[in-house]
């Protein structure tokens, strides 16, 4: 099947190319053209060209090139009946086909797109007007989705008639019943799909109406809180995602998207000002959905309980990474309240809980961390255990071992057999029981026996506020005070302080010196933390925050000496207060 030329010709002279263009990419004059990023590959010098005069763009770094319908084509995944299609649709172009087996389809495609246009008006005009709507419009109003947010997003309000709809668009039965629209009741008549429901109109990418989400009012006697389209010829829930068609062009620009669960929690990132957000209808996300996200951003934080799905989730989440060269992070919201609550309530935390998204793993960490207080070396033990289980599902071997440093900071269990854990990798239980030096002799055993073999890789990270039983403190000031030389270690030392240095000086491991240091300082910090937990002084207690804040930094390779360095001198000055 073809388009009659003369159409291909109007469509290309109806539509400038760095207008298609500027959605994908932010373009910048330069002389007779405009330059911006390529879209088709990743980089940070921008080499991509547009030139309005001929209508053509071209790369310089990966080699695309071509006009507006090529373009199109690139970026949409579409044929070069597609494309024409989709810019015709823009514009508002009526194109004309040659003969072939689709044109049938196409047209049938577009007959059914003008119908749930024309169903959406009928609503959002019946909302805005309608008498019997008043309670609609009150509830909307109560969630803060009345007047121009109504008619940004289209909404609609569906009356308790049996027909209304059906009998006001006039259109046949049969396609009624293909959009999702109407069904035939046992009477043999048409009936409508949805009463007595606010209509929020599902949009395609390009601005396409595909389908609808009804939802009950308060009170209502129906079960079925929401009621969705069901799939249809020009409706798949798992290639759909609400909102997407409001925000491409801010998630291009910023290069995230922000996967929510409903409606009303698009609606309120975007008049949040978050307007990136969009929506899985009723489905979990799919990927078919990641794939339609990658075409305009590579950064996804999901808006929802990304946790509840558990290892399935997680298998999923890590393979769509590696496959599509995503990033996947989660945000928490305070509360539990849900994004569409927060945009009302407080707009400010819904919008740090995007810029303090966590990466999918962290995020699970740290509600494991959360649901599982440090009681005893064997809660410490036990919660070593299911974090590395938690680990060891990610498929790559260096996030499994950064994390593995979280994780021994986390619980103080020795990084050095945590990190083989992880170099190991693999799902299901693992065995992380306490170390046995650790067991015996206590926290920091691993450093002292470290700060002897190994003296200038971990000495600077040493200091007496770290150990917390007296004879690991006498043992490490004996050690600090020779350099490491066990001899005279030994014989300025008692008996259990020298008892440690004896079998530290024979205790055979292979650990990181930093790594250690830094998991002794994360639990020194914790101890100190707690026992500071009823200051009330305000310089104090924002100290505190800014030590949780580096305490966090210590589990991030790019800047953990310097929050390790902050925090050594936390605890020296903590110490010296105490004093």
């Amino acid at each position: 099947m073809g388009i009659a030329e003369d159409d291909i010709q109007k469509v290309r002279s109806s539509v400038t190319l760095s207008d298609i263009v500027s959605p994908y990419s932010q373009l910048r004059r330069a002389g007779r053209g405009q330059v911006g990023l390529c879209p088709f590959h990743s980089e940070r010098t921008p080499s991509f060209s547009v030139n309005d005069e001929t209508g053509r763009y071209m790369c310089f770094g990966c080699g695309a090139k071509g006009d507006v319908f090529t373009f199109v084509q690139q970026m949409e995944h579409l044929d070069f009946v597609g494309a024409v299609e989709r810019i015709a649709g823009k514009t508002g172009i009526q194109l004309t086909y040659t003969s072939g087996p689709d044109a049938g389809v196409r047209k049938r495609r577009k007959e059914l797109e003008s119908l749930m246009e024309s169903a959406v008006e009928w609503y959002h005009k019946r909302l805005l007007e309608g008498p019997d709507a008043r309670a609609a419009r009150e509830y909307l109003r109560s969630r803060g989705l009345a007047g121009d947010i109504a008619r940004q997003f289209k909404l609609g309000w569906a009356p308790d008639d049996w027909d209304a709809l059906s009998s006001a668009l006039g259109a046949s039965a049969s396609m009624l019943q293909e959009v999702g629209l109407g069904f035939v009741n046992k009477a043999g008549r048409i009936q409508d799909s949805f009463r007595a429901r606010v209509m929020f109109p599902i949009f395609d990418e390009n601005g396409k109406a595909v389908a609808f989400g009804g939802r009950i009012l308060p009170g209502s006697t129906d079960p079925a809180k929401y009621k969705n389209s069901t799939e249809t010829p020009i409706y798949i829930k798992s290639r759909t995602l609400y909102g997407l068609n409001w925000a491409k062009g801010q998630v291009v620009k910023d290069d995230q998207v922000i996967v929510c669960e409903g409606y009303t929690d698009v609606i309120g990132f975007h008049t949040s000002g978050l307007a990136t957000a969009v929506a899985t209808c009723g489905t979990a996300l799919t990927e078919e959905h990641v794939k339609l996200m990658k075409r305009y951003a590579r950064n996804v934080v999901l808006a929802f309980d990304a946790d509840s799905a558990g290892q399935g989730a997680a298998d999923k989440f890590y393979a769509w990474e590696k496959k599509y060269d995503i990033s996947v992070s989660v945000a928490q919201f305070p509360s539990g309240k849900d994004p569409g609550e927060l945009a009302q309530s407080d707009p400010r935390a819904l919008s740090r809980a995007i810029s303090e998204a966590m990466p999918f793993l962290g995020f699970r960490l740290k509600r494991l961390f959360d649901a599982n207080p440090l009681r005893s070396p064997e809660s410490r033990a036990r919660l070593a255990n299911k974090a590395m289980e938690l680990v060891n599902e990610h498929p790559d071997a260096h996030v499994r071992r950064l994390y593995a440093g979280q994780v021994a900071s986390h619980t103080g269990v020795s990084a050095g057999e945590l990190v083989k854990i992880a170099e190991r990798g693999g799902s299901g239980p693992v065995d992380v029981a306490p170390p046995q030096p650790q067991a015996t002799e206590g926290a920091g055993f691993v450093a002292l026996s470290l700060l002897i073999h190994e003296w200038d890789a971990i000495a600077p990270w040493l200091i007496e506020e770290l150990f917390p039983d007296d004879p690991s403190r006498e043992a490490f000031r004996a050690l600090a005070e020779s350099e490491g030389n066990v001899h005279q270690a030994l014989a300025q030392a008692s008996t259990e302080a020298a008892d440690i240095i004896e079998r530290a000086s024979v205790y055979s491991l292979e650990a990181d010196p930093q790594v250690e240091a830094r998991a002794l300082i994360g639990a020194a910090v914790r101890r100190e933390l707690q026992r500071q937990k009823h200051v009330t002084n305000v310089e104090m207690i924002q100290e505190q925050r800014n030590v949780r804040i580096a305490l966090e930094n210590l589990s991030k390779p790019e800047v953990a000496s310097g929050a390790a360095v902050q925090l050594l001198q936390w605890l020296s000055a903590s110490a010296g207060e105490t004093v």
